[in-house]
């Protein structure tokens, strides 16, 4: 064999190499981004992501990291695969375009460089939202004795007690994900189910984005329980 057909062949190799890896890369994120517009439908019914409130993330790749995340100002409840954007680990898109990522976008991305988070979810719901403001100061929800804390990962009885932290609101997100960042770090951090932001909403997350929705729908649960029981007891 001679060296030009050694190098054509390689050459010929490597670009169907290549061209696998991209068609797969594509099916990866069509998938991601039909799980998501399923989802947003399903919260903005529930009434946890209304208006242009919530956003949503999947990880693509970890080296590099690469999520797909709902773009800024997007109804939730009427998603269409044009509605995201792909961005990297600094928060900032992969491809130039009309969209822009979500200003949060750093929350998402320092949830996801952990290795077992794959995709983000963050909802607005009335309950999260009331429950935030009430406890803010105590910087924590606590909830226990209930039987849907098992819904939650790694919770196996409902004699748990989970202390749900609270962080405070700001428009700064790149303080506020360094806060975040350092906090799931942290062995003793009781950030391991997700958290509340102080009046704004409610961010958790998964492995899959099934793992992330069965969190979501639990500590909503919990939260419109926490709520309705502090409701009747005056």
């Amino acid at each position: 064999m001679s060296d030009a057909t050694f190098w054509t062949d390689a050459a010929e190799t490597d670009a169907a190499t290549k061209t696998e890896a991209e068609t797969a890369t594509v099916a990866a994120t069509a998938d991601a981004a039909a799980e998501l517009i399923q989802t947003g439908a399903d919260f903005h019914r529930r009434g946890w992501s209304l208006a242009t409130s919530s956003n949503y993330s999947v990880r693509l790749s970890t080296d590099p990291l690469r999520l797909l995340i709902t773009a800024s100002g997007k109804d939730k409840g009427r998603l269409t695969p044009a509605d995201f954007v792909v961005v990297d680990g600094q928060g900032a898109c992969v491809e130039p375009g009309p969209l822009r990522p979500s200003a949060e976008t750093l929350l998402h991305v320092v949830a996801a460089q952990q290795p077992e988070v794959g995709a983000v979810l963050h909802t607005h719901s009335v309950w999260g939202t009331v429950l935030s403001l009430h406890f803010a100061d105590a910087g924590e929800l606590v909830l226990e004795g209930y039987e849907m804390l098992k819904g939650l990962e790694g919770i196996g009885t409902h004699q748990s007690r989970l202390r749900f932290p609270i962080v405070s609101n700001t428009q700064d997100m790149p303080t506020l994900a360094w806060e975040i960042a350092d906090r799931m770090q942290d062995p003793d951090s009781a950030l391991r189910h997700g958290y509340l932001i102080a009046g704004h909403g409610l961010y958790t997350w998964g492995r899959t984005v099934a793992e992330a929705r069965r969190q979501v729908e639990a500590l909503e649960f919990l939260f419109e329980v926490k709520g309705r029981q502090l409701a009747l007891a005056g």
